[in-house]
């Protein structure tokens, strides 16, 4: 099993490296939103763009699959508003707020590996250091990570580094934008980042599919039920929401390859 995962995983990095190294290359299919190269005479154009234009312009990505990631939008958005919402907010009022925080605080400590081993991939030791360090605070007097004490000590801020990212550090692009579905948004990048952190997370070598399923429900649950009603309110700003989720996410983590 080990073995076709390994294998499995490699062909995925091979596509994301073939189709996101060379950016320019799918330029000619970005919908909706022109890369640089599109919206005139190259770097002479560029220099004119102000600062907003200019933003939009680098983050754009190719999405030749957009039908599909409609699709998939209005899928995940149904899922979201009829399933995930309601559920969450029976949570919520079940639960209170000391006890969900605790439950966020052992799922964000448990993929500690995660983001230990991203950050020395980026040449980052300091914050490799910071994250192992939350990890033995958080895990030895945060009683298994259900307490976060390490936060009061801005020294051992562990930061947030995945493979995604990674991979944006070595000059790895976008490659296209996909909507997964249950998952959102994300890129062909990030889709083989996501992957490949399921490696170094705890669980997937402890746990049986159906338990890392239960596992990753009540972890999305759980996160939900701090943010109820904010897509909501994301969706009512926008004209076109699915044109403005791709857009802030691209930028986002575009961002935080730069950071």
């Amino acid at each position: 099993m080990l073995r076709t995962r390994i294998i499995f995983f490699t062909a995925l990095l091979a596509m994301v490296l073939a189709v996101g190294l060379p950016r320019h290359a799918m330029a000619g299919q970005t919908t909706e939103v022109a890369p640089v190269e599109t919206l005139g005479g190259g770097e002479f154009d560029e220099a004119f763009m102000d600062e907003d234009e200019a933003e939009i312009a680098a983050a754009a990505v190719a999405d030749p699959l957009i039908h599909f990631n409609r699709a998939m939008f209005t899928f995940n958005d149904r899922l979201y508003l009829w399933v995930l919402e309601p559920v969450a907010r029976g949570y919520r009022a079940v639960l209170p707020v000391v006890v969900r925080t605790c439950v966020r605080n052992f799922f964000r400590n448990l993929a500690a590996p995660v983001r230990i081993v991203n950050s020395l991939l980026q040449g980052k030791p300091r914050l490799a250091t910071a994250a192992l360090g939350a990890f033995v605070v958080n895990t030895t007097a945060g009683v298994a990570g259900l307490g976060d004490p390490a936060s009061r000590h801005p020294e051992l801020d562990p930061g947030d580094e995945d493979l995604g990212q990674t991979l944006g550090r070595y000059g790895v692009g976008n490659g296209i934008y996909l909507v997964l579905p249950f998952l959102g948004p994300s890129t062909l990048r990030d889709t083989v980042g996501l992957i490949g952190d399921r490696f170094l997370a705890p669980a997937t070598y402890v746990l049986t599919p159906a338990e890392s399923g239960a596992a990753t429900g009540v972890k999305v649950v759980n996160f939900t039920s701090f943010h109820i009603g904010e897509y909501q309110s994301l969706k009512a700003a926008v004209l076109e929401p699915y044109v403005a989720l791709r857009d802030a996410y691209v930028q986002y983590r575009r961002k935080k390859v730069s950071e």
